[in-house]
C-alpha cells in the first residue's frame, strides 16, 4: 500500500495525520531502543489551545502502536481518568499538566532512552558543548534536580513549571530519564533523536578520562542557532523514516 493511501483518514478518526505521523515516531523510538518495556510516553496537541492531545494508550509497546489506536484527550477533562480505557496515570499527570500549562509545547517525547537517563544520573547532569551535536542544546535545556517520585499530577504540574521559557525545548530530568518538546513530531523527534547523540558522545567522552575540548560560549551560542534555523532537517527526517516503514509493510499507519 502506498503512503497516499494509507494516510486516508479511517472513519470517525479525527486527526489523521497527525496519529499517523506520531505513530511512526512511536515504532522508530522502538527500533533504536530508545523506548522502555511499556512505559514511556508522546503526545500531541491537536487543538489550537494546545489542550486536546493525542497520546499512546496505557501500556501498548512502542513497537505495536498504530495510528488508529492513540488516545484523543482533554487536558481540562477531570474525569479522564475515570473513563474506561483511561491513559496511564503518571502520563496523564505529566503529558496532561504540560498540554494544560504550556501551550507553546505542542508535541511532548518522554523516555528513559540509555544515554539520557546516565546523564540524567550524573551529579552534575549539565551537557557542554564538545561537538555539533552538544553544541545543537546550547542554553536551550533545563537540569530538573528536583526529582520527587512518579510523575503524576502535582510532580508533573512542577515538571511543566520549569518549561515556561520559550528557548528551552530539553528538559534533563534528573534520577529520571528526558523529556522533549517542540511544534510538531517531525521537530521533536528530531530533537529527540540528535539528544541522545549528544548526550552518547558525551558520555563516551568522559569515559575516556582525557580533557574535553569545550566550545566557547560564542561559537556554541551561534552553532545552536545555526541548527535551530536548518530548512527542512527535522521534516524530512520524519519523512525517510516513514518511508522506510512504508517499505517494509508496517502497519504504523492503520
Amino acid at each position: 500500500m502506498n503512503q497516499q493511501a494509507k494516510i486516508q483518514p479511517r472513519a470517525n478518526m479525527e486527526h489523521w495525520q497527525e496519529r499517523v505521523d506520531l505513530a511512526a515516531a512511536f515504532r522508530w523510538t522502538a527500533r533504536l531502543n530508545m523506548h522502555e518495556a511499556v512505559a514511556n510516553h508522546f503526545s500531541l496537541a491537536v487543538d489550537d489551545v494546545g489542550t486536546k492531545f493525542l497520546m499512546n494508550p496505557n501500556q501498548v509497546h512502542f513497537s505495536r502502536i498504530r495510528a488508529s489506536d492513540l488516545l484523543l484527550l482533554d487536558a481540562n477533562d477531570p474525569k479522564t481518568m475515570e473513563r474506561p480505557g483511561a491513559p496511564d496515570p503518571t502520563a496523564w499527570g505529566l503529558h496532561g499538566s504540560i498540554h494544560r500549562l504550556c501551550p507553546h509545547a505542542r508535541c511532548v517525547m518522554h523516555v528513559h532512552s540509555i544515554h539520557a537517563t546516565v546523564l540524567a544520573c550524573l551529579a552534575d547532569s549539565s551537557l557542554p558543548p564538545i561537538d555539533q551535536n552538544t553544541a545543537t542544546f546550547y542554553g536551550r535545556y533545563v537540569v530538573d534536580g528536583e526529582f520527587g517520585g512518579l510523575a503524576f499530577e502535582d510532580e508533573g504540574a512542577r515538571c511543566a513549571g520549569m518549561l515556561g521559557d520559550p528557548k528551552i525545548k530539553v528538559m534533563i530530568m534528573g534520577n529520571h530519564g528526558v523529556l522533549v518538546i517542540g511544534r510538531d513530531v517531525a521537530d521533536t523527534f528530531n530533537r529527540l533523536y540528535y539528544f541522545e547523540r549528544a548526550a552518547d558522545t558525551y558520555i563516551r567522552a568522559l569515559q575516556t578520562g582525557r580533557p574535553l575540548r569545550v566550545m566557547s560560549p560564542e561559537t556554541a551560542e551561534k552553532t545552536a542557532r545555526e541548527l535551530d534555523d536548518y530548512p527542512d532537517q527535522a521534516e524530512r527526517h520524519l519523512a525517510e523514516l516513514k518511508a522506510i516503514l512504508d517499505d517494509e509493510g508496517s502497519t504504523y499507519a492503520s
